[in-house]
């Protein structure tokens, strides 16, 4: 399957992380399926009139979540380990608990802290 990236030029997310977040999304989905290969860092580039050095760094990141792999010159594709963002998320959630524990904090207070990082207001 090709996948297919685009950018909403209107959009105040910079152009790196709305191709993170559309790959990220359509492994969700399942519209992006382990195996599927992603355009060349050139070619999305070329395509959508960014420097190479913006869909590269949306890429890295991709690969450093384990979203995609990179397979030198074969390109890059969608990881076999699905949707790994979700697994890296429940790992730091799993750190946090931990931690919190660690100094004492009751779950309700915990709670508030995340909620607050994520700038959740009561």
């Amino acid at each position: 399957m090709a996948i297919t990236l685009m950018l909403d030029p209107h959009s105040p997310t910079p152009p790196f992380e709305q191709l993170r977040t559309q790959v990220i999304e359509g492994v969700r989905s399942g519209a992006f399926a382990p195996g599927d290969k992603l355009p060349t860092v050139r070619r999305l580039a070329e395509t959508l009139g960014l420097a190479a050095n913006t869909v590269a760094r949306a890429y890295r990141e991709l690969e450093r979540d384990q979203v995609i792999e990179t397979r030198g010159r074969l390109g890059s594709f969608i990881a076999a380990t699905g949707d790994a963002t979700h697994k890296q998320a429940q790992l730091a959630a799993i750190a946090y608990a931990e931690r919190a524990r660690a100094l004492g904090l009751d779950a309700a207070e915990a709670l508030r802290i995340v909620a607050a990082a994520l700038g959740i207001r009561p």
